[in-house]
């Protein structure tokens, strides 16, 4: 009896808080509610998401309108990634049938655009076509994350071209510059716009509770 009666004093003191600071977010809430409340995150995430699905709390859509549509959400900001490595990757083409391999300083721009499309683009793109949002091992922070995520990319490229340099083995164009150039360009397009749909999937279609603000008008004392 106690504990349930804990309880509906902290879902009250919540609603309290809603009307009172006007959180944007759950999740603004929660740490709203661990400041005021004394409360650990878990408690205090158990107890919003509880309020929730008691409707006591109301949620609002988050796609903005031009974020509802997978051409929508590619010309966002949340698709930088693609754009640059859409950039990287024509620049690298470019350099490589502009550039001479005599014409110095030039040709180190050459190197270091050959190097990151060859060692880094074609496995950051399948690996973000694969996991959109999140590498498959869990981490305990964001930059271990991105720490796994890069060395895994770097990974893939290098058992990635390797193939692609055996397939073009058994073709009339051989191994050679223009071929190879030209086949890594097809696969981190190809790669690079299956990642986008997929990271759009996920992160439009697919919202969780804790980043979903808040309707302050519908919340009520129940």
């Amino acid at each position: 009896m106690n504990e349930r009666h804990n309880q509906d004093s902290i879902d009250q003191q919540l609603l309290q808080l809603i009307r009172q600071e006007h959180p944007e977010s759950v999740q603004e809430l929660i740490e709203l509610a661990k400041t005021h409340l004394s409360i650990n995150d878990k408690d205090a995430r158990k107890r919003v998401l509880q309020l929730i699905d008691q409707e006591k709390i109301t949620l609002k859509a988050t796609s903005k309108p031009n974020q509802r549509t997978l051409s929508g959400y590619t010309f966002s900001s949340d698709a930088d990634w693609f754009w640059i490595t859409i950039l990287l990757t024509f620049a690298t083409v470019i350099a490589v049938f502009t550039i001479p391999e005599n014409a110095y300083p030039l040709v180190y721009i050459r190197y270091v655009l050959g190097v990151t499309f060859v060692l880094w683009l074609p496995g950051y793109t399948f690996i973000k076509a694969l996991f959109p949002t999140q590498v498959p091992i869990k981490t305990s922070s964001e930059n271990l994350d991105t720490i796994e995520r890069i060395a895994l990319s770097a990974g893939m490229s290098i058992a990635l071209v390797p193939i692609v340099g055996l397939l073009l083995n058994y073709t009339p164009w051989g191994i050679r510059l223009t071929p190879l150039t030209l086949s890594l360009l097809g696969l981190t397009i190809t790669f690079a716009l299956a990642a986008i749909t997929r990271e759009y999937q996920a992160r439009v279609k697919t919202k969780t509770p804790q980043n979903l603000p808040l309707e302050h008008d519908s919340t009520t004392l129940k």
